[in-house]
């Protein structure tokens, strides 16, 4: 079972009942957000003929002939998604990274933000980095996307839309479990909160739900998700905020839920559900998923068979062995592609360990003779 179905089977559990915190500040987390600008260099709207598509970028890479890799999110996130993961790949590797907010999502705005089929999401992208270097066609590129993201850049290289892609890098997503999580997906969608009181209760529900397991990014992705209900911006672009009560911990949020709270039932201590907020819900989701069902076949349909006949090479990220199906089995013991999985990892498994993916597309790119390493490390080898 992936990581992926595990996460949508939890939809079907009974809710657990809120409870408050106890004031405890020594234990308090802070979820307050963290800003783009501490991960990337700049970002720039790139304009082409259906909108205009939001790209952030790290600092351009020392040598010229460094390669350039494109970062594509998965359905609901946003280019924030790769913000840390960013930081990490930049330190060890020369190269120059791109992240891109696909149509609907973070703060690309088109003419048709509903169209999420795979052939406009791939045309968009081919679009983007075409106007990107219409002056200069660069050297490499190289793919990388997370679950729709990582179908995404499999129809780009199936289509032949960028002739100067040299790799591909697929994150978590294979055709045989995606469709089948496809099932529970919209009884998964139906068990988030559709609203949230403020960004710092949008980021902590985010980590306790087990979305982002990694606290440093969920802080940077999160407000690239959701949007302020009064004015439509996308948080993101509120930061940094100038409101304190968006900043200051919440002892009755109710997601918190005290450490020792079975020791303190065990006392005769009883906890009571929270007071209602003023203003419950001042932010919601950037893009409603549920809306785009008719097009998420579309997206994996076939998708084993299109990765493994790329010419160039591939490598696939896994957060678990047993996310292989018989098809990508197969070409992996012909050793078709390179495949690495990762333990103790959930579905955005480059938010939850992005050093250690970083580690592995280092040594991906370094084999492959794609780029330079920055400092020595450690090659992390293709295992199961």
């Amino acid at each position: 079972m992936s990581n992926l179905q595990k996460n949508l089977l939890k939809s079907k559990l009974p809710p657990m009942i809120p409870r408050p915190a106890k004031n405890h500040p020594g234990r308090q987390k802070d979820y307050s957000p963290s800003i783009w600008s501490d991960y990337f260099h700049d970002y720039v709207d790139v304009a082409v003929d259906c909108g205009s598509f939001r790209v952030y970028r790290s600092k351009p890479a020392e040598t010229e002939d460094s390669p350039i890799l494109v970062l594509l999110h998965g359905g609901g996130f946003s280019a924030l998604s790769w913000a840390v993961f960013t930081t990490e790949i930049t330190s060890l590797i020369h190269i120059q990274c791109l992240a891109i907010d696909f149509r609907g999502h973070g703060d690309t705005k088109t003419d048709d933000d509903d169209d999420l089929s795979a052939p406009t999401m791939a045309n968009d992208i081919a679009s983007v980095i075409n106007k990107l270097y219409e002056d200069k066609a660069p050297r490499n590129v190289l793919i990388m996307g997370h679950s729709m993201g990582g179908a995404i850049a499999v129809h780009i290289a199936d289509l032949n839309l960028l002739p100067y892609l040299v790799g591909i890098i697929v994150i978590d997503v294979v055709e045989g479990t995606a469709l089948e999580s496809l099932q529970s997906m919209q009884s998964f969608l139906r068990s988030r909160p559709t609203n949230f009181k403020s960004i710092q209760n949008a980021i902590e529900w985010c980590v306790r739900s087990g979305q982002i397991r990694n606290i440093e990014s969920a802080k940077v992705s999160m407000p690239g998700q959701i949007v302020n209900n009064e004015t439509n911006k996308l948080a993101a672009s509120e930061l940094p905020l100038t409101e304190a009560a968006d900043l200051t911990p919440t002892n009755l949020n109710p997601l918190s839920i005290p450490e020792n709270e079975e020791e303190e039932e065990e006392k005769g201590i009883k906890f009571q559900a929270p007071l209602p907020s003023i203003n419950p819900k001042k932010y919601s989701w950037r893009i409603d998923l549920s809306r785009t069902e008719k097009y998420w076949k579309g997206w994996f349909e076939d998708l084993s068979n299109k990765f493994l006949n790329t010419s160039i090479p591939k490598l696939l990220i896994l957060a678990g062995i047993d996310n292989l199906d018989k098809t990508l089995q197969i070409g992996q013991m012909q050793g078709r592609f390179q495949l690495q999985v990762l333990a103790r990892t959930g579905h955005a498994v480059h938010e939850d360990q992005p050093h250690h993916v970083a580690e592995t597309l280092g040594s991906y790119l370094t084999r492959n003779k794609f780029a330079e390493a920055k400092t020595a490390f450690h090659p992390v080898m293709p295992q199961c």
